[in-house]
Formats: structure tokens, sequence, C-alpha cells
């Protein structure tokens, strides 16, 4: 028997972010988190803190360093990811409801940060596809929240795309 929780999940990215209540159903293996599930949860503590959200982001950046289906987002990067996967790591940790120290940093807003790289459908697609398998394979993500961050960042990542190409090449 599934024990049901909510949390607050967040919606933006910058100071205009708001938060909308999920509903999650942990498996019986997860009630023991229930007692700590409330209304004011966020995904950042249901997912485990700083720790897992530093793995998750370490985890993705080598995916996509590793894997060729990946080559047109890695192509984007510079030779060392470790400096991306901590601006990704603080960037996710400020998003799901953790300390916004990213936010709070000079950095600017995610969409400035990735408006001087032509990124098309198909780096967003491939950004959204590792980052989609990072969080299924991140351990005590339930598959509700996992779903919410994979659909919300799947829309931030078509968002950040500038670079689309001619209706003629696409056919």
């Amino acid at each position: 028997m599934a024990v049901a929780a909510f949390i607050r999940f967040p919606v933006g990215a910058g100071k205009g972010q708001r938060a909308d209540l999920i509903r999650i159903k942990l498996r019986p293996a997860a009630a023991p988190y229930a007692a700590r599930m409330s209304g004011d949860t966020s995904p950042f503590e249901a997912i485990g803190g700083a720790p897992a959200v530093r793995a998750l982001a370490q985890r993705f950046y080598a995916l996509v360093d590793a894997d060729p289906a990946y080559a047109e987002l890695r192509a984007l990067h510079g030779a060392d990811l470790a400096p991306i996967a901590e601006s990704l790591a603080g960037f996710l940790t400020g998003w799901l409801g953790g300390p916004r120290d990213w936010f709070a940093s000079s950095r600017g807003c995610i969409f400035s940060l990735h408006g001087g790289f032509a990124i098309g459908d198909a780096a967003a697609a491939q950004w959204t596809e590792a980052m989609a398998r990072t969080i299924r394979d991140q351990p005590g993500v339930e598959p509700d929240l996992a779903g919410a961050m994979i659909e919300r960042l799947g829309k931030m990542a078509q968002a950040m795309v500038n670079a689309r190409a001619p209706a003629s090449a696409a056919a």
C-alpha cells in the first residue's frame, strides 16, 4: 500500500518563482519518510538534500561526457565539466527549494547565461533525455517527483532553444 504525501514543487526559475502543491505516492519501503513529508517539504529535501543534488549533477555530466548520443550537447561545453556540474548542482539546489545561493550570486538568470550559445532543438532534446535518465536513476527519487522534475526541466530546456533549423532543413 502506498502512502500519500504532498510537497511544494517550484515553478519558474527566478525571483517570480511560485510553488505548486503536488501529491506524490511513496512506495511502502519509503513509508518512514512520510512522517517528514508535509505541505512544506521541498523536492530538495525529498530527494536527499545537497549530497543527492550534487551526485545528480555529477552523474548527469558524466553521462553527457561518455554517451555519444549526447555529442551535440557535449560540444556546447568546455573540456572540463567539473565547474559546470558544480553550477548545475547550485542551480538545482535552489530550484528544488533548497538554499538559493546560486540565485543570490551574481550569475544572473539561467536563460541569460545560455543566451550566448547556439542551442538548437537537438541539443535541448539531448539535455532533456540525459537529465531524464539521470533523474530516473537517482536513488530515492519517487516516480511522481521524478516525473514532475523531468516535465518542468524539459520545458525549461525547450525554452532555451535559440537556434532553430530552417523549415526546409528540417524536412
